[in-house]
């Protein structure tokens, strides 16, 4: 819609261009004595061969633009039309006014010049023409660039998420295996949790924002299975404010965290562990903090982040080109996990 609203502006100026051209022409006709209408008829068929000439090159550069090592074509071209131009117009005008000795004469007289204003205005034509199109299929370039860039984010954003799941599934089935010789009841609820959670995920999949209540709603259907993996050791506490329910984050975020919290919770402990999730709005932006203890001895959380957290690491840049809206610390064997997500409004989520 842009090119052809600047296209029908280009030909609103081009319009108004060739009639003050005309007027120009005709004046400078009437210093000669020449009657009214070998002016007017003078100035019209020169000046609608010319506008023609200079069409027949904008038309022309949509099908062949010279690059910059060509741009010799463009005096070339310029050059012939004008002496085409000049030729045809002056056999019509020879013929049209075959008797009139005096218009012949300033005719003849004026041709050089004639000549030389139409190179002008055909160079000119042909370097309007030459910007047009280079910058046309710059912005077209830009894009096709735009759209790839746009399409591989969103496939790698998809990979990151269908990686997720994958090794949680594993560990759920295992459980369900050891569960189903001794605790048979356990293994079918288990079961029935399961295919909530992965029913839930097929059906988020393609949704790219939710609000934290509904991030909050699916979190609480991956806990029920891991609480059933783990019985009365995993212990979980979500302590939000009403307005950070209400706000955006991207879908699935939080599984990912909640998994590694426990992964380093309870994989390295005994007893009883706590996950605590606290969620506030702060400077317009929600912030999360999920913690966990560890054994600084057998953990080392710190030396590095595991792959769900380097995931979310990398979604979270993609979406928002920031590398500081995850941060982790250790302290007073607690391990910390703090998400920043800025607000997007109607309009920006795309």
């Amino acid at each position: 819609m842009n090119t052809v609203s600047s296209l029908k502006q280009l030909q609103v100026i081009n319009a108004i261009w060739w009639s003050i051209i005309s007027i120009i022409h005709a004046f400078a006709l009437s210093a000669f004595g020449l009657t009214v209408a070998e002016i007017f008829t003078d100035s019209l068929i020169c000046n609608i061969l010319l506008a023609a000439a200079c069409q027949l090159i904008f038309s022309n550069m949509r099908f062949y633009l010279p690059r910059q090592e060509k741009y010799y074509y463009v005096l070339v071209i310029s050059l012939a039309v004008s002496g085409v131009w000049l030729f045809v117009s002056n056999i019509i005008l020879k013929n049209i006014f075959k008797s009139d000795e005096h218009y012949l004469a300033v005719l003849g007289s004026s041709l050089s010049i004639r000549y030389g204003v139409s190179f002008l205005m055909v160079s000119c034509m042909s370097m309007i023409s030459l910007l047009w199109y280079t910058q046309q299929e710059q912005q077209e370039t830009t894009s096709r660039k735009a759209d790839a860039e746009r399409l591989a984010k969103e496939a790698e954003l998809f990979k990151l998420r269908q990686q997720l799941q994958p090794h949680f599934l594993f560990n759920s089935l295992n459980s369900i295996s050891a569960l189903t010789g001794t605790q048979p009841e356990k293994a079918r609820h288990m079961i029935q949790q399961l295919s909530d959670f992965l029913r839930g995920t097929l059906r988020r999949d393609e949704q790219q924002w939710s609000s934290l209540k509904e991030e909050l709603e699916y979190l609480q259907l991956y806990l029920d299975i891991e609480k059933v993996r783990f019985g009365y050791r995993l212990q979980t506490n979500i302590d939000c404010t009403d307005k950070a329910l209400q706000m955006k984050l991207p879908s699935l975020l939080l599984q990912p965290v909640v998994e590694n919290a426990i992964k380093f919770g309870l994989y390295d402990t005994v007893g009883e562990v706590l996950i605590t999730l606290n969620a506030t709005d702060k400077n317009e932006q929600l912030e999360i903090t999920v913690t966990n203890p560890f054994d600084e001895e057998t953990a080392q959380p710190l030396q590095g982040t595991g792959f769900g957290l380097a995931s979310i690491k990398r979604r979270l840049f993609l979406l928002f080109a920031r590398h500081d809206l995850l941060q982790t610390s250790a302290k007073d064997n607690k391990f910390i996990t703090t998400i920043v997500i800025p607000q997007l409004y109607e309009g920006d989520h795309n």
